[in-house]
């Protein structure tokens, strides 16, 4: 309630405080106990507006008659942690409790952080979809050379806005990977070729791999991007003048250790240069922290790796004396048995006879339609949904859909569970699921109930061979 003056009474402004708090009178009984405070104690306690207000926080009793006489004391560690506040109102009226919970864990931020990025980056790959999609779109109806120049710059930017995905992803532990297994040692001398270039004249590329080489299980692309990122912090860190040094070995981790017990493969890039500031070494791997602000630093780079490599099983480690050279280590888990050959690009297939429409869901309009417009002009008869209920009402008035092309997350029941109940209709029918995530944080093995997997960001061609080899595993 507010006076007539218009000002919001004290009740009002505790009742509408997110944080939780309780507002007692002069005399140390309760006015009122907010919502906030009383989600935060969980329900357990019975909170009687009358009763003094010390009953509720015993530990902190000092503190709130020292609060009821005017003073301003200090916060008291609360039970459980966090802190109690208490303050005095005006004119001897009252005091106020404010309870602050403890603050999240360094790793619980983390977590938090990467739960943020990994939604902000479905989003964008929603947006980015749409995007690449409508260009297409527009190269079959505006094939002058002029349309071409502008169309290439948008799908350019689409690119670099889904490189920045990507690496939104892999911080937060979601990026979409193709692993196989490859030649550790080989890797890095293919690497090599390439970095004189990059490190300049002034810098020694030293290579030290161990032999025989391991095998380890990785996306080749990912795995270049974090050897990339390492060895151009090791340049920026020798300053164009100095030794870089890339070393492989091996490491038997036992139980009771960070990582589970196994064989390692070991992956070590060493500088020469000033080293890392002791009070800097323990936030480089900090999403966003950054000491390269004024050359453009994101503070992606290090957490990227990092996710990167959490993905593939393994652990980073940093060594550094200020004034003498920095090593970044890596671990990754050995694998048995040969490489595994890199993927030939399949040639362009034409579209098999279907035995009905492909039923495409997905509760983003923009991108139903472009996704749509695509598939028709592969040749698809398709129909469309805004969401998992309305795929289903369709099938139960009679559609028979030769595929179902869904996405993951959606209002209501997500792609998943719909993928269950239409094989409930229709048992053995193939299904896509699309996703701006990746296709770990989908809580299922998807190989195992026969359900095939399809990123966001995609272009129409890439759509249509999800479908085509969709259909073919029928």
């Amino acid at each position: 309630m507010a006076p007539r003056g218009g000002m919001p009474t004290a009740e009002a402004v505790v009742a509408a405080m997110p944080q939780p708090a309780v507002l007692l009178d002069p005399a140390g009984r309760i006015l009122l106990a907010n919502a906030a405070l009383r989600v935060a104690l969980g329900g357990a306690v019975l909170i009687r507006p009358g009763e003094f207000g010390v009953k509720l926080f015993p530990f902190a009793e000092a503190a709130i008659a020292a609060a009821l006489r005017g003073e301003s004391p200090a916060p008291v560690t609360a039970e459980g942690g966090g802190q109690l506040r208490a303050a005095p109102l005006t004119a001897g009226a009252g005091a106020l409790l404010l309870l602050e919970p403890a603050a999240p864990s360094g790793g619980a931020r983390l977590e938090i952080l990467g739960r943020l990025a990994g939604g902000i980056a479905h989003d964008f790959n929603n947006l980015l979809a749409v995007v690449l999609g409508a260009s297409a779109a527009l190269r079959g109806i505006a094939p002058q050379p002029e349309a071409a120049v502008e169309l290439g710059a948008i799908d350019a930017a689409a690119s670099r806005g889904a490189a920045l995905v990507r690496q939104l992803l892999a911080f937060a532990s979601q990026q979409v990977m193709a692993p196989r297994i490859i030649d550790l040692n080989e890797s890095i001398r293919l690497l090599a070729i390439l970095l004189p270039r990059l490190l300049g004249a002034q810098i020694t590329l030293e290579l030290d791999l161990e032999e025989p080489s391991r095998r380890i299980r990785v996306d080749p692309s990912q795995w270049d991007q974090v050897l990339l990122n390492l060895v151009v912090n090791a340049r920026d860190a020798i300053r164009g003048r100095g030794r870089l040094r890339l070393a492989t070995g091996r490491r038997l981790v036992l139980a009771g250790e960070s990582l589970k017990p196994g064989r390692y493969a070991v992956v070590e890039v060493t500088d020469d240069g000033p080293g890392i500031a002791p009070d800097l070494l323990p936030r480089i791997f900090e999403p966003f922290f950054t000491t390269k602000l004024e050359q453009g630093g994101t503070g992606l780079g290090l957490a990227t790796v990092q996710g990167i490599i959490g993905q593939f099983g393994g652990q980073m480690e940093v060594e550094s004396k200020h004034g003498a050279g920095t090593t970044f280590r890596i671990l990754l888990p050995r694998h048995d048995g040969p490489a595994e050959p890199a993927a030939v690009a399949e040639p362009a297939r034409t579209v098999r006879a279907a035995d009905g429409p492909v039923l495409l869901v997905e509760d983003e309009p923009s991108l139903l339609r472009v996704a749509r417009f695509g598939l028709q002009q592969a040749g698809f008869e398709v129909e469309v949904a805004a969401d998992a209920e309305e795929a289903l009402e369709q099938m139960d008035a009679g559609l028979r859909p030769s595929l179902i092309a869904s996405d993951v997350a959606m209002p209501g029941m997500d792609g998943l569970a719909l993928a269950r109940a239409a094989r409930a209709r229709i048992p053995g029918l193939p299904i896509l699921l699309i996703s701006g995530y990746s296709a770990a944080t989908v809580d299922s093995d998807l190989a195992g109930e026969g359900l095939h997997f399809l990123a966001k960001p995609y272009t129409p061609e890439d759509l249509r061979i999800a479908v085509l080899k969709t259909l073919e595993m029928r």
